[in-house]
């Protein structure tokens, strides 16, 4: 049954558990070993099996056991019913903690993580890891990146995964002196070899602002992944280097690696950017009859939005109603923003009808159109779009942005209370404010 473990075949080791369970009594260690298997598998119907056997042949008493129940139930995202094992274990260890844990962190319940974070007795790496992984994806990069600092100054070491998520909450807020300190860490370690260590780094400078640096780590690696290339490209497409892009998808396809789904994405959205219509119509077309790929919605959105940036509005909506599918939400925003960029209000008005019926709480539609009513000097429509946002309960998201200071990130929403600033931040803003002034007065004056 392990040797089915060790080569991820959880099918395989519950097979011969019940070939086992068929004729003879199980013991602690094929229970650990079918567990495992259902909680890979996620397979909750069998680990529920299991454990009526664990407690119909009283092995409930193994540490190893119990842990192995909360890891099957947390994967299986049962995570009360992991807690209620917890609860009940007259030993516990690190690895029931840090498996409880990360059943929270699973079911995106971070506050109870980090309830479960803070009454550990002792903590290892994974646990820190876990809680890392937890806050970057429910994007809580701010609190990712303190909780990593912390672990750091405890004497923790990370591993390859603690340091990609930590990159990727750099990547999310743009906290490149944060990431740049990651760097140099890494740098001093046996993880500066590691591929996806270096992949991460690359998206991280790219999304915050220095796609050099993200270039040099691409260029100074000596083995590349599909994953390498596919993230510079989508690092120059966020920074409209269309040309280059396109240029780098086939240097890529030169040394041998064949794209995948993603891949065309970045580099459609590159073309997108960039104005590259032909460019983008060709990769397209390659990409169904060169390389048998069924597009998705996300292809036939970059196609969208790249006509709708070069103005082919007509071509756009055509394309739309070739589409194999529905089109979505994101598809009509492209839509809606061509229009509005060619004062084509009659289509930008039926665009906006269809955003609205897929994402009824979506504020930014209806900012769109009162801005361009606005533009146009349309007050009664613009009048008219606030009060149906208002009828509808709709409120604008406030913005979020965050500042970086010594390699602390501060994160500051548009509606937060003054409550909030500190005295010295006051300082700060009335002196900014004072040189505005200041600069506004000489620019009238002079």
């Amino acid at each position: 049954m392990n040797l089915y473990l060790q080569i991820d075949k959880p099918n395989k080791a519950l097979s011969i558990f019940s070939d086992l369970v068929s004729s003879l009594k199980p013991d602690g260690f094929s229970a650990v070993a079918a567990l495992t298997a259902c909680g890979r598998n996620q397979d909750l119907r069998n680990g529920r099996v299991v454990h009526g056997m664990v407690i119909r042949f009283e092995l409930c008493d193994e540490p190893i056991l119990c842990n192995a129940l909360i890891d099957m139930y947390s994967r299986n995202g049962n995570v009360l019913r992991a807690k209620t094992v917890f609860d009940v274990m007259g030993v516990r260890d690190v690895v029931s903690w840090t498996s409880l844990l990360n059943g929270f962190v699973k079911c995106d319940d971070m506050v109870s993580a980090r309830k479960v974070f803070d009454e550990m007795p002792v903590r290892n790496v994974v646990s820190w890891t876990g809680m890392i992984v937890g806050f970057v994806r429910g994007k809580v990069s701010v609190n990712g990146l303190e909780l990593f600092r912390e672990m750091v100054g405890d004497g923790v070491f990370p591993t390859e995964i603690t340091v990609v998520a930590v990159l990727s909450g750099c990547a999310d807020i743009g906290a490149l002196d944060f990431g740049r300190s990651v760097h140099g860490f890494v740098s001093k370690s046996v993880l500066v070899r590691d591929m996806a260590v270096n992949n991460a780094l690359i998206d991280m400078y790219s999304k915050s602002g220095s796609l050099e640096s993200g270039l040099e780590i691409f260029y100074g690696m000596g083995c590349k992944d599909l994953f390498t290339w596919t993230t510079t490209i989508s690092g120059l497409a966020l920074h409209g280097k269309g040309r280059p892009a396109v240029e780098l998808f086939d240097n890529m396809l030169a040394s041998g690696l064949t794209p995948n789904m993603v891949t065309y994405v970045a580099v459609l959205s590159a073309c997108g950017h960039s104005g590259l219509i032909e460019e983008g119509k060709l990769l397209f077309k390659n990409m169904i009859h060169i390389n048998g790929f069924k597009p998705t919605i996300h292809h036939y959105g970059c196609m969208v939005d790249l006509l709708g940036r070069a103005g082919c509005v007509q071509e756009a909506i055509e394309f739309i109603e070739c589409m194999p599918m529905r089109p979505d939400a994101v598809i009509w925003r492209s839509l809606l923003s061509a229009c509005l960029g060619k004062g084509d209000l009659k289509l930008a008005e039926m665009a906006a009808k269809k955003v609205i019926e897929l994402e009824p709480d979506n504020d930014g539609v209806y900012i769109l159109l009162w801005n361009f009513y606005r533009n146009a000097n349309q007050w009664d429509d613009a009048s008219k779009t606030i009060k149906m946002m208002r009828s509808q309960r709709i409120k604008k998201q406030p913005g979020c942005s965050w500042i970086e200071l010594n390699g602390i990130v501060h994160e500051f929403l548009a509606e937060d209370s003054m409550s909030y600033i500190r005295p010295d931040m006051y300082i700060v803003l009335e002196t900014v404010i004072n040189e505005l002034k200041h600069d506004i007065d000489d620019l009238l004056f002079e």
